[in-house]
């Protein structure tokens, strides 16, 4: 018999026994933390989001076996250049696999070990969440255009702070005149 999953109720382990799979598209305004990383703001609320989900069951179908996630989002976000300070639209993109385990004490024991991501089984699991996640560590840390639109001028500093009429001092020329009074003494 197959069971109908929901996405946002996702029953893991009967999802991953039946090799299921799940795809969707939602609107990005649906996940609020990625959508404050979009310039447009709530322009952006309606751009898709898709997703598609597979369950994959390793071992016996008796019951001994372990749940796998396999797990593939993507969108395009709108970004600020760290070169050029212009918007940049962003594809997204995020696929990863997950293996559940029966509990955090499992999970620690075994992150080192196994190349995979670990999750504890629960019940039921908001799959959305873990969709947003994913994206969200998938955001460039410093998004660029390949090829800014407006010239850029690559500077370390302004020839008004070269010639500044500041006077640069030695730090250790304070410790130099104590070395000097000590051995005159």
């Amino acid at each position: 018999m197959t069971k109908e999953f929901s996405v946002n109720r996702l029953d893991i382990k009967a999802f991953a026994q039946q090799e299921a799979a799940l795809e969707g598209e939602l609107p990005l305004g649906q996940l609020r933390r990625l959508l404050a990383d979009d310039l447009r703001g709530e322009a952006a609320a309606a751009e898709p989001v898709r997703w598609v989900l597979d369950g994959e069951w390793v071992g016996s179908s008796a019951g001994a076996g372990q749940a796998w996630l396999h797990l593939h989002a993507e969108a395009q976000m709108q970004m600020q250049c760290q070169r050029c300070m212009r918007p940049v639209d962003v594809a997204v993109e995020s696929s990863r696999s997950f293996r559940f385990v029966k509990d955090e004490a499992t999970a620690a024991a075994m992150d080192d070990e196994s190349d995979e991501d670990l999750l504890v089984l629960e019940p039921l699991t908001d799959a959305l969440e873990l969709i947003e996640d994913e994206l969200l560590m998938a955001l460039p840390m410093v998004p660029m255009h390949e090829v800014c639109p407006v010239e850029v001028k690559l500077e370390s500093a302004t020839q008004d702070f070269d010639n500044s009429p500041v006077e640069k001092t030695n730090p250790f020329a304070a410790l130099a005149s104590l070395r000097i009074d000590k051995n005159q003494s």
